[in-house]
């Protein structure tokens, strides 16, 4: 595998005498489960997945069929209030000025926002949700909304007793929607403001809340929506779909507790609640890991610490030099360097020197990113592809570099040695990422199948901090009204993803039109990824407004290797872009089989079992059935790829 392995011409890189052997990686593996709620990836990892998910818990907890908009944004709120719980993430050095500075510090995209992280304040989560809407009704119809202290969110609805349309409150970070007195209609924040006290008392006309309790998980949250405030339109964005890519001499183990195997292992990327003696973030009243608790609920959601917490991702990699299969990882390599890239949906973690709340900023954190072996040689680790690198140090028979990749989701690692030096070396890399244990394919009661998936594509990412896109600029720049990036992968190229932040103003115009092109000869021919994106100004609004927005799209493309492909945003009212990302899906090569390994504790004591899944698609009569009892407990999750011969 070669997750990021970037366009090297542009860099100015060449690798010499490289040949490169057949590919056996696994792009894209994923399973999912028969858990009734947290079923695992390959159940959510697209839109389309995910709508028919949530559709589907919707109508086992509901009986409600989902046709109308009111009941898919509803499905869409059960779901986001049982996988995502409130609390303070760690920050992405998105605009190259350190963690702790930056001029908007929200992690604003939905995947990573997701995958990585499960947690947010209320306007991280509600700017996320704003693309998932996009897909589900269409576009700009969610948005965010000021009130008192906190940012809630409003869904546009249509048809039935909408009519042309409203705004609907549909807040799932206070887990909260409001019905009329009909129990016919959901009300938005400003139709509450001539009575705030009476819509957010549960006793009013409960009977019209249809199972759904108001302020369901304290009863005083809805002190702030007495304001109403700020309209934040498209204040988020969807990239990519997350994509794990595996190598041969790699695993990847998933844990469901925070600990990792010694069970006192913490790393993480958030704030240090140190809840019950335990590092890292938490959460205390949420619907996560008690779903069944939500829907008909008349008292909310008691306060248990660690009712949610973080997950971990594990990736350990021991490249083989004497087969030839570390090319797989290559980024290049001559005569006295090797240089190796790294790429993951998940976000880097890291053990925090102190046990102060912001402690994984400070210096000396830990277990994030880890070499060991024999090495006699410099190793150093650039997370902008190679435009700067760390100091360079020796690795002794261990060395951590979490400091300088901790908070990213990508890095190429170079070792000052050719291959031929390391095939001795028993070099081996481990990076530990925090991740969203909700998205994790849990085992139930009385038995589980399990069904696998790998469709041989992966990502190579341009962004999304702007030091790692500004290498890749072609045209135009950033503070500027137009930006052009030039990028590239060393597969086949099918897919581009392109997404830009825009200074659009306060209030936003209407008016004016944002374009995203691709091109892929050099700019004689452009194809729109995205065409006449508008801010459309709809239904009641407050009397303010964010100053900024997010234009994204997708694009099915075909490039050959290391080919161009030009990406180009623009917009016919000079605003300026802040920042934009580009994510290419590549082609992988044919896949190795994989195998699984669950670990888990139920109530006939530990188990372990493994199963090598030899078709790349299965479908459920290849299932994997694992014999599980009572009160299941799954404690990881591995994936590891495996010799066709075995």
């Amino acid at each position: 595998m070669k997750p990021f392995k970037l366009f090297l011409l542009l860099l100015g890189l060449s690798i010499p005498g490289l040949t490169t052997p057949a590919r056996a990686e696994v792009g894209n593996p994923q399973i999912r489960t028969d858990h009734p709620w947290y079923p695992g990836e390959l159940a959510i990892s697209t839109f389309e997945r995910l709508f028919e998910t949530q559709a589907a818990c919707y109508r086992r907890v509901t009986g409600r069929s989902v046709q109308t908009d009111q009941d898919k944004a509803l499905a869409a709120w059960l779901w986001r209030n049982t996988h995502y719980w409130h609390g303070e993430a760690g920050r992405r050095d998105l605009w190259g000025e350190g963690f702790r500075e930056g001029s908007d510090t929200r992690l604003r995209e939905y995947w990573n926002g997701l995958f990585a992280y499960g947690f947010g304040l209320c306007g991280t989560t509600h700017s996320q949700w704003t693309a998932e809407f996009e897909h589900l009704l269409g576009h700009a119809r969610g948005r965010g909304v000021g009130a008192a202290g906190h940012n809630a969110f409003e869904v546009f609805l249509a048809g039935d007793d909408y009519g042309e349309g409203r705004w609907a409150l549909l807040d799932h970070d206070l887990s909260t929607v409001v019905f009329d007195p009909t129990g016919r209609r959901l009300l938005g924040l400003g139709e509450m403001q001539d009575n705030v006290d009476r819509w957010i008392d549960r006793s009013f006309h409960p009977e019209k809340q249809q199972g759904w309790l108001v302020c369901g998980l304290h009863p005083d949250d809805g002190v702030s929506y007495r304001q109403y405030s700020v309209a934040e339109y498209l204040a988020g964005y969807d990239g990519p779909p997350p994509m794990v890519h595996l190598r041969r001499g790699e695993r990847m183990r998933r844990y469901f507790s925070p600990g990792l195997q010694d069970g006192k292992t913490f790393v993480f990327w958030g704030r240090n609640a140190n809840t019950d003696s335990i590092p890292g973030p938490e959460r205390s009243r949420t619907w996560v890991n008690q779903p069944d608790q939500m829907y008909g609920s008349v008292s909310g959601t008691d306060h248990r610490n660690g009712q949610a917490r973080y997950a971990n991702v594990q990736y350990v990699y021991q490249p083989d030099f004497a087969s030839g299969d570390y090319r797989e990882a290559l980024v290049r390599e001559s005569g006295d360097e090797v240089v190796f890239g790294f790429q993951t949906p998940y976000v880097i973690a890291a053990t925090p020197p102190n046990a102060s709340p912001w402690g994984i900023y400070d210096d000396g954190c830990r277990n994030g990113l880890v070499i060991r072996g024999h090495l006699d040689s410099p190793v150093a680790v650039s997370v902008d592809a190679g435009n700067r690198w760390s100091p360079a140090q020796m690795v002794g028979d261990q060395l951590d570099l979490t400091d300088w990749v901790k908070g990213h989701s990508q890095y190429w690692l170079r070792i000052g040695t050719g291959a031929d030096d390391l095939e001795g070396a028993q070099l081996q890399i481990e990076t530990v990422c925090q991740a969203n244990v909700a998205v994790l394919p849990r085992l139930k009661d009385g038995g589980t199948e399990v069904t696998y998936e790998a469709n041989s594509t992966a990502v190579v990412s341009f962004g999304p901090e702007a030091d790692l896109a500004q290498a890749f600029l072609s045209d135009g720049g950033f503070g500027q009204s137009t930006v052009t990036l030039s990028v590239a992968a060393d597969r086949p190229v099918v897919g581009v993803y392109a997404a830009a932040h825009v200074a659009s103003g306060n209030p936003p115009s209407p008016e004016v039109r944002y374009q995203i092109e691709c091109s892929v000869d050099d700019g004689r021919h452009w194809t729109p990824i995205v065409s006449d994106w508008k801010i459309p100004r709809r239904g009641d609004e407050p009397g303010d407004f964010w100053s900024q927005s997010f234009c994204y799209g997708t694009l099915d493309i075909e490039a050959s290797p290391n080919q161009p492909v030009r990406i180009r945003f623009k917009n016919d009212g000079g605003k300026r872009y802040l920042r934009a990302e580009a994510h290419l899906v590549v082609q992988t090569g044919t896949p190795d089989p994989m195998e699984v390994t669950y670990d888990w504790i139920d109530s006939g004591g530990e188990h372990q079992q493994s199963h090598v899944f030899r078709d790349p698609v299965s479908g459920p009569q290849a299932a994997w059935h694992l014999p599980t009892a009572r009160d299941v407990r799954t404690r990881w999750v591995q994936f590891q790829p495996v010799s066709s011969s075995r």
